[in-house]
């Protein structure tokens, strides 16, 4: 929305620099470009009442003093004799018609309506869609001008589903399909209504009798019309962010008033049809309520003033709020007005008390729980919470992002044993997983839980001497007895022969009430113990991978952990990852063979084999120095 600096200051005594109202209205929340001395602003959806030069006056008016030389008409206005029929109250609830007959035509423009087209840098049509489009933007209310000899028949208003052809004012012909609010004269559209009137009624520049229609439209009907028959519409803009319900008669008045200055009026008429709810808008006081949202302390009178100045009354112990602030509903809303009007930065800060639920205490038990799993082997996982499940008691969902994953989950271990086989795929000997989110069921009522669910197959470690130990119950007991000793946990073994999988190993699962446990969790020392292993975060390179194999022999059994360290502990850029891959001890020959599997890959390039090769080659280098050490098949000499 457009507003011109000569307006504005033309009504605020201080006569305020341009920089200066720029500042205030930053303060406010108007976010807004300045060019050619206009304040193009960004108005947001829940200030339609900012939509005009009168709305950002009125905000400005805790800064400044201002003085609206906006003069109405005041004499008596005959009652128009109009056939009208509103057969949709819910989209019209208020709606006036003004009837104007003028003398003659005026040949130029004075005062604010020249000035408006002046400063804005806009194109003239015609003399009452020209005061049209003015009243719009000084007052934030669209009216719609007919061509008064046109409308000779009933006129109707109604919401519509069946087909009609249009032709709005600017000349563009659209289908009307679905529902519409339109304005109907012998079953013909003449408005589309809150939107755009038709070409069939509108004015001319030869008119001198005009029908005005000033509408409140439930916001609800118009929102996306425009946008849906692709239609420019600055009236459906204003519609769509709720327009005062209470202003049509010092609107129209207006409308009258700016006709004058140009023209002899000689025929004025004018209805209103209201069939609103008029029940005051007013909120409860409660200062201290808002001293506390704010962090401030501030006194009964300074708020009142600041309240005053925005427009809203006081009433002994309610705020009675303006029609125009339709934004305005609670306590929080108040605050955020004295906020605006005071300024964020201007508000000391200060400690923050904070009173923590038995619900953030948990969360925090559960960080530690998620630390101490990861300090013993396990990966966290978050699987989607929604699959593909026939269970009675699972809950679908009624507009799912994937028509295959309709259902909510009702376990978690169905998730993590397909984790688990995506792993095995990829040729993981040591698999150890969890997660803990919410699983959802629906037995008469809608059940909510928290879960904790593991899933553990494979060798217990990577490393030679974790190489044979396969992980089965007593090695996960061992490790879920520092959580808690009073706790028997039961790990089921999954069966394989229902899975898609040749491996062999035994796959065990666990999954637990988490809610339940939480407070015997948090009791023992353990899991409150800082984690020693931080795990930073590296993004994944999307270059391919390769892996190298190579198998050592040891002659000397005290050199295996030399060898390990060196291995492990050996610094490249492209070797991203090393595990034991083949284990064999042989007594009888005093010999161990260990084969490790190098996984190389780059974030920057792909790697070629003369890369790698100088990698492995500075490895064996340095691996066959050490006593008893030797890498079969190779010979680096």
């Amino acid at each position: 929305m457009k507003i011109s600096y000569k307006h504005l200051i033309e009504n605020i005594d201080e006569k305020p620099t341009l920089d200066d109202i720029s500042k205030k209205l930053l303060q406010l929340g108007h976010e807004h470009e300045i060019e050619n001395n206009i304040f193009d602003l960004e108005i947001t959806p829940n200030r339609g009442d900012c939509l005009s030069l009168n709305g950002i006056l009125r905000d400005l008016s805790v800064f400044y003093s201002i003085n609206k030389d906006q003069a109405i008409f005041n004499e008596e206005i005959e009652n128009l004799s109009i056939r009208f029929e509103n057969l949709s109250k819910e989209v019209c609830s208020k709606i006036s018609f003004l009837k104007i007959e003028i003398e003659d035509l005026p040949s130029e423009y004075n005062g604010c309506l020249e000035n408006y087209f002046i400063e804005l840098g806009l194109n003239k049509n015609n003399f009452f869609t020209d005061v049209s489009n003015y009243i719009s933007y000084e007052t934030g209310q669209p009216t719609h001008c007919y061509d008064a000899q046109k409308i000779n028949n009933k006129i109707s208003l109604n919401l519509v589903d069946n087909d009609h052809e249009f032709e709005t004012l600017l000349g563009k012909k659209i289908s009307l399909k679905e529902k519409n609010a339109v304005f109907l004269q012998n079953d013909e559209v003449i408005n589309l209504a809150g939107v755009m009137g038709g070409k069939n009624t509108a004015c001319s520049d030869t008119n001198k009798s005009v029908l005005v229609e000033c509408a409140f439209f439930n916001p609800e009907f118009i929102m996306g019309q425009s946008i849906k028959y692709d239609i420019q519409s600055e009236a459906a803009h204003k519609f769509e962010r709720r327009v005062d319900p209470d202003c049509h008669n010092e609107v129209l008045r207006r409308f009258i008033k700016i006709v004058s200055d140009h023209a002899n009026i000689t025929k004025l008429s004018i209805v209103t049809y209201d069939y609103q709810n008029t029940s005051e808008n007013k909120i409860l006081i409660d200062f201290k309520k808002i001293n506390h949202i704010l962090g401030i302390d501030m006194t009964n009178d300074e708020y009142v003033s600041y309240l005053k100045k925005l427009g809203f009354k006081i009433d002994r112990k309610f705020v009675i709020i303006p029609s125009y602030r339709s934004d305005i509903k609670t306590q929080n809303d108040l605050a955020e007005e004295i906020a605006r009007v005071i300024g964020y930065d201007n508000i000391p800060t200060s400690e923050l008390k904070i009173h923590r639920s038995n619900n953030e205490i948990n969360q925090d038990v559960e960080k530690k729980i998620k630390s101490f799993l990861v300090e013993h082997g396990f990966h966290e996982v978050i699987n989607s919470p929604f699959v593909n499940n026939n269970d009675k008691v699972s809950i679908k969902v009624d507009n799912p992002l994937d028509s295959n994953r309709q259902n909510l989950r009702t376990n978690l271990l169905n998730s993590l044993i397909l984790n688990l086989l995506s792993n095995e795929r990829r040729q993981k000997e040591s698999i150890k997983l969890f997660e803990i989110s919410d699983v959802y069921s629906s037995n008469k009522s809608i059940q909510k839980k928290r879960k904790l669910a593991l899933i553990a197959s494979g060798r217990v470690g990577l490393n030679y001497r974790d190489f044979s130990r396969k992980i089965n119950k007593k090695y996960l007991s061992s490790i879920f007895k520092k959580l808690s000793s009073d706790t028997n946990f039961d790990f089921q073994i999954i069966n394989r022969q229902t899975l898609d999988t040749k491996i062999k190993s035994e796959i065990l699962g666990l999954e637990i009430d988490l809610d339940s446990f939480l407070d015997d969790v948090f009791k023992y020392e353990e899991v409150s113990k800082p984690p020693t292993n931080f795990i930073k975060y590296n993004p994944i390179s999307e270059l391919p991978s390769s892996f190298k194999d190579i198998s050592f022999s040891i002659k000397d059994f005290s050199n295996v952990e030399e060898l390990q360290n060196l291995i492990f502990k050996f610094n490249s850029e492209i070797l991203k990852d090393v595990f034991i891959f083949d284990y064999f001890k042989n007594e009888m020959k005093k010999e161990i063979k260990i084969g490790f599997r190098f996984i190389f890959q780059s974030k920057k390039e792909t790697l070629t084999s003369i890369q790698i090769e100088n990698v492995l080659n500075d490895i064996i280098k340095k691996s066959i120095l050490i006593k008893g050490i030797s890498v079969p098949g190779i010979n680096l000499e």
